[in-house]
């Protein structure tokens, strides 16, 4: 296998952890002032993503500088076409990191008020943005001979990339609520499992419509359609499990659904990194690779610094593991 290949498949993976841890931190920010009849419950249900929240937000970086490093071009077009949603990604995160460090600083309901508001639209608004993001992405976008973003910003805000973000938004919130009854104790249990009752039945009937979309968009390949086929399936499995009070398969579950839509897509997308809707100017991960020698380097330093990085985040869950009890 060519390195080129290597790196388009290690960056798929890198976008794959991201959502997948980054999207329950996504939904417990989004969902905590509602499921939190008090300030108990609400401090309970930060504390589920309080030591591990920052360390989520790695896989961000590691995909970012794996992009830039592995495929410039690819970098060079998707941050210059893509500047304002994710400028406005990165305000959110920020934001949100800023509250969440922040919001016990003061014994002060207004100033808890503040940050709660802070936290909430952090969330939503990265989580909005990937879903638009990735969704132009799978789509294509206007691209010239030179590779370079000839559209605007309302052509990125298309009907298909709408939907890739309100399912974002929608999975996520399931995907959080979900830990937040795998975390949580008494009436906050019991709540967020009933929430994520509801907004899975949203989120399912939005990410078979995507998933779908996405598809018949980029020729439905065989992989890639199996790929869809049973994220749509390990979605429907997590939500059964919730409704049986089985949490840690619930979470299983949609954890399996992000992870398997998510490479559905890279699957699809290949061997183009940016799809272009004119004739002839799509970047492809060949065209948009780094030489031969520095992906060599970059392979040789990732097999030693990945599995340090993933063993840390990984003892780290393990310490923190124990439900958070709201008292």
């Amino acid at each position: 296998m060519e390195l080129t290949t290597v790196w388009f498949i290690a960056i798929a993976m890198l976008w794959t952890g991201y959502f997948v841890l980054e999207g329950f931190d996504f939904g417990v920010g989004m969902l905590y002032r509602v499921l939190g009849r008090n300030e108990t419950e609400r401090r309970a249900a930060i504390e589920t993503i309080g030591p591990v929240w920052d360390g989520n937000e790695v896989w961000l970086i590691m995909a970012g500088a794996a992009t830039f490093a592995a495929f410039p071009e690819w970098y060079a077009t998707l941050f210059s076409g893509f500047y304002l949603p994710l400028f406005f990604i990165l305000v959110g995160l920020i934001v949100r990191g800023v509250a969440l460090e922040y919001r016990g600083k003061r014994d002060d309901p207004v100033w808890r008020s503040r940050m709660d508001g802070m936290i909430v639209a952090g969330s939503v608004l990265p989580a909005l943005l990937w879903g638009v993001a990735f969704g132009n992405i799978v789509r294509g976008v206007p691209l010239d001979a030179r590779h370079e973003y000839v559209g605007s910003f309302g052509t990125l805000l298309n009907p298909f990339a709408l939907l890739g973000g309100l399912t974002f938004v929608a999975v996520f919130v399931t995907h959080g609520a979900i830990f937040l009854a795998l975390r949580t104790t008494d009436d906050l249990r019991v709540r967020a499992n009933r929430l994520a009752t509801r907004a899975g039945a949203v989120a399912a009937v939005l990410t078979i419509a995507f998933l779908v979309w996405a598809q018949e968009l980029r020729g439905g390949d065989t992989a890639s359609l199996v790929l869809t086929v049973a994220a749509i399936a390990a979605f429907a499995g997590g939500l059964v499990a919730n409704l049986l009070r089985r949490e840690g398969w619930a979470f299983v579950g949609t954890t399996l659904a992000i992870g398997l839509a998510v490479v559905s897509l890279f699957v699809a997308l290949f061997p183009d990194v940016m799809p272009s809707t004119l004739p002839g100017t799509s970047l492809t991960a060949a065209d948009a690779a780094s030489s031969p020698y520095t992906l060599k380097a970059m392979t040789i330093i990732t097999a030693i610094f990945l599995p340090l990085v993933m063993l840390y985040q990984g003892w780290t869950y393990w310490v923190f593991r124990k439900r958070v009890v709201a008292a």
